[in-house]
């Protein structure tokens, strides 16, 4: 296994090199070697654009009949990438570059041109002045006056690099921004000054809440306590009219329990229709305190004359029956009203 790694080889005690034959190559022979498009070109048949830099298999030759200093020149050949046609450049070691021979046209070589344009410009004029020596004069005062042009533009470039020179441009950089922080101060100052202002104004807005809400708790409960004072238990006793004690609610609702008994049963006779059936009642002081026996007797007596009342009543005519019988009626109603108030 290390032998295949040996770089020198065995040679026999009976080897003679000049006995090897030598190969006849031809002096136009073409090697296939892999290289890349020297620069920019375009195919003349399709017009593909070829880019610095592609790979191609091309063939190299060497051309005849063609040194520059001892040095040979090589041409290649390549293939457009679209239509397969042949292009052919060479090497240009005076220049070195490379050099376009056909099949494309070479792009971006404005620089190259340039070049070629002086130099041949240059060339004219020196033929022009081995025989003509005014021509000589002629160029040799333009070109003082290029020079003198050259100088004053120098010259001014030199006054403002001057003049820009003298600029502290440090300075100036601080106070920028001294200016940027007086101006971030300003700001801050105003920010706290418009906070301080709406805090301000919240305040007063709540103290002038809180004050118009006690206000509007004092006159509740000076209301309150003037309808409490006003509004006693024993006005329903005494007023007639109960709607303006009580409010519009309940005197509707006595009016409509009124209404309603009275279509079932009849309207009141009158209060002078009850003097008959009802007696009134003694003062205490004229009566004097009875015995036992008279406290006993008094109530059947009591009953006895209310019986000949009712006797007497009846025996009256027709008309007065109807009377008395409306009158008791209007008795059941006042008495199942007094019921109702006092359940209420």
């Amino acid at each position: 296994m290390s032998e295949r790694k040996v770089l020198n080889k065995y040679y026999p005690p009976d080897f003679d090199p000049s006995k090897i034959p030598k190969l006849k190559l031809p002096k136009d022979r073409q090697y296939v070697v892999r290289l890349m498009a020297p620069f920019n070109m375009r195919c003349k048949t399709c017009g593909e654009y070829i880019y610095k830099g592609k790979k191609f298999n091309a063939r190299k030759e060497t051309v005849q009949n063609e040194l520059y200093m001892g040095l040979p020149i090589f041409r290649f050949y390549i293939k457009c990438t679209r239509c397969l046609a042949e292009i052919t450049f060479k090497t240009d070691p005076e220049n070195t570059d490379y050099a376009m021979e056909h099949g494309a046209t070479r792009n971006f070589q404005a620089e190259k041109l340039i070049e070629e344009e002086e130099t041949r410009i240059q060339q004219e004029r020196e033929e022009e002045e081995l025989n003509n020596p005014m021509k000589v004069l002629e160029n040799r005062t333009k070109d003082s006056k290029m020079e003198m042009e050259v100088l004053e533009n120098l010259q001014e470039l030199k006054e403002l690099n001057q003049r820009q020179a003298l600029v502290d441009f440090e300075g100036m950089i601080d106070q920028y921004r001294e200016m940027e922080k007086r101006e971030r101060e300003q700001e801050k100052e105003e920010d706290e000054r418009e906070t301080k202002e709406m805090l301000e104004r919240a305040l007063v807005k709540r103290l002038r809440d809180s004050d118009s809400g006690s206000e509007k708790e004092e006159e509740s409960s000076s209301s309150q306590s003037n309808k409490s004072s006003t509004d006693k238990p024993t006005d329903i006793l005494t007023d007639d009219k109960l709607t303006e004690t009580q409010g519009a609610t309940a005197g509707g609702v006595k009016r409509a329990k009124t209404e309603s008994w009275e279509r079932s049963v009849g309207t009141l006779g009158g209060r002078k229709s009850l003097g008959s059936l009802v007696v009134r009642k003694k003062p205490t002081s004229a009566i004097n305190k009875p015995s036992p026996v008279a406290a006993t007797a008094a109530p059947s007596s009591q009953t006895d004359s209310k019986a000949s009342t009712t006797t007497d009543s009846t025996s009256a005519s027709k008309p007065n029956t109807t009377q008395n019988e409306s009158s008791s009626l209007s008795l059941l109603g006042a008495y199942s009203d007094s019921d109702s108030s006092d359940s209420e």
